[in-house]
């Protein structure tokens, strides 16, 4: 959809965040950034407005991704009691590219998008071929919603919370193949989601 082309769109919403183990950016409307970004194909889309800024209007000079990007960095993610190596999706061409042209995604595969601030996420499938699922994560790395994503659908699927930081994107059906479920909690190899992304030490 977008913010993940085979991805759902993903919105943002302000706020500076940096990690260690990847580049800081200063958010100041996240809202709006995601706006910009949702011009894209397969990646989040904003489902409200927000007047230009210059995060925006820099989101917005992002090309058309035309072909599928180059794997993304991996970690090992649990989810429940299952195990999944997932591609993360960190910068705005990331998210805006996302799953977009990819031919096919594995069972225990996914990509993690990891925003630097909550919002009401929403992705969809531009440029999508492959069948996806996606979940919607809290800061605290709890499964908000899940949503099963069709190929080349451009309808956005908002979540219904603006508390979302994480989107996870695997194989449509994998949550229910697994039974994972809303309420569930997911980490990575490095502990939580927050200690594993926005760790200060």
């Amino acid at each position: 959809m977008l913010f993940h082309t085979s991805r759902m769109m993903r919105n943002v919403t302000s706020d500076p965040a940096s990690d260690r183990t990847g580049p800081r950016t200063v958010w100041p409307v996240a809202a709006a950034l995601c706006m910009g970004v949702a011009l894209l194909g397969c990646s989040p889309k904003s489902p409200g407005t927000a007047s230009p800024t210059p995060a925006a209007t820099n989101a917005s000079r992002i090309a058309m991704p035309t072909q599928a990007q180059p794997k993304l960095p991996t970690i090992k993610m649990y989810v429940g009691a299952q195990e999944l190596t997932v591609e993360l999706a960190r910068t705005q061409t990331q998210w805006a590219t996302g799953m977009m042209f990819r031919k096919s995604i594995g069972e225990q595969e996914g990509m993690l998008f990891v925003f630097p601030a909550t919002h009401r996420a929403a992705f969809y499938m531009k440029n999508t071929q492959v069948p996806l699922s996606c979940a919607y994560i809290d800061p605290d790395g709890q499964i908000l919603e899940i949503h099963d994503l069709e190929p080349f659908n451009e309808n956005s699927v908002p979540a219904s919370t603006d508390r979302v930081q994480y989107v996870l994107e695997t194989a449509q059906g994998w949550f229910k193949r697994n039974q994972v479920n809303v309420g569930m909690a997911v980490r990575t190899e490095r502990g939580t989601l927050q200690e594993t992304f926005f760790s200060r030490r």
